[in-house]
């Protein structure tokens, strides 16, 4: 088992604990307190936290990191369409079941979407029901919805869900 490395940092949105290899970013989780910090701080930690304060600040809009999120084939699959939305838009978990293949991924789209091991920066929360509405959010609906008015606030198309 490769080491991995750990931080807690303080967002708009919460605690978050970052969760790194010495190379990659593997998640980023909500939690209701820090934990212990790891002595070792590899250099895709450094980058991960500057990156996460740039978006949270409106300064940044796409991450440039190395991903490895741990999922099953059609999970990794469903993430890789999620990471494709950009910045300040949306899309439901309908379009990406039909990128898929198959409007009957729907479930399936969502039930991935909710094991989305680095949101905010896999943008999971970018992906709204059919009809418009905030559905679904591993972290909570406030968050869903703090991070898309923050988005919309900073995109140069301000849009809305």
């Amino acid at each position: 088992m490769e080491k991995t490395f750990k931080r807690y940092i303080d967002s708009p949105v919460g605690v978050l604990e970052i969760t790194t290899s010495p190379e990659a970013l593997l998640s980023v989780s909500f939690v209701t307190e820090r934990g212990i910090d790891s002595d070792v701080v590899p250099g895709i930690m450094k980058q991960t936290i500057i990156q996460l304060e740039e978006y949270f600040t409106g300064k940044r809009s796409i991450f440039n990191l190395k991903l490895e999120p741990s999922g099953s084939d059609f999970q990794q699959r469903v993430w890789k369409l999620v990471a494709e939305v950009g910045f300040g838009r949306t899309s439901s978990y309908l379009d990406i079941a039909l990128r898929l293949g198959s409007e009957k991924n729907t479930r399936a789209v969502g039930l991935a979407n909710g094991k989305n091991p680095i949101p905010i920066i896999i943008p999971c929360h970018r992906i709204i029901g059919s009809n418009g509405k905030l559905t679904g959010y591993a972290g909570g609906l406030e968050r869903k919805r703090w991070l898309l008015l923050h988005e919309s606030q900073y995109s140069p198309k301000n849009t809305l869900f």
